[in-house]
């Protein structure tokens, strides 16, 4: 397979594995994705719990990065307590054959116990 080579306006290599990273890498950010999109809609309390380990700060920034990528969608209720959603997006949906391969992949060949 013979794919063009594109580079930016700086001569530096452009590629769709590094925009892809961009978007979703990290130790957290599939994960959340993973639980919104085979989980359905998680609020904030419970990503925390199926997340152990990730501080409230971290948690935070990723979603807000996932939101700002179109990847989930916020939905704020106006109740007391404050109450918020967080939802797999069309956009989002577009990862569930990768999610879905990832989880293959490291069930055969990863040491799950």
């Amino acid at each position: 397979m013979t794919e063009e080579i594109h580079v930016d306006d700086n001569g530096k290599l452009k590629c769709s594995i590094d925009y892809t990273l961009n978007k979703v890498g990290g130790k957290w950010k599939l994960v959340i994705l993973w639980h919104v999109t085979f989980d359905g809609t998680q609020r904030y309390n419970e990503l925390r719990r199926l997340l152990p380990g990730i501080t409230h700060k971290m948690l935070s920034q990723q979603l807000k990065e996932l939101e700002q990528d179109g990847l989930i969608v916020r939905k704020q209720y106006n109740e007391m307590p404050p109450k918020v959603e967080y939802s797999v997006s069309e956009k989002g949906l577009t990862l569930k054959p990768v999610l879905e391969a990832m989880h293959v992949w490291g069930t055969e060949q990863g040491d799950m116990g």
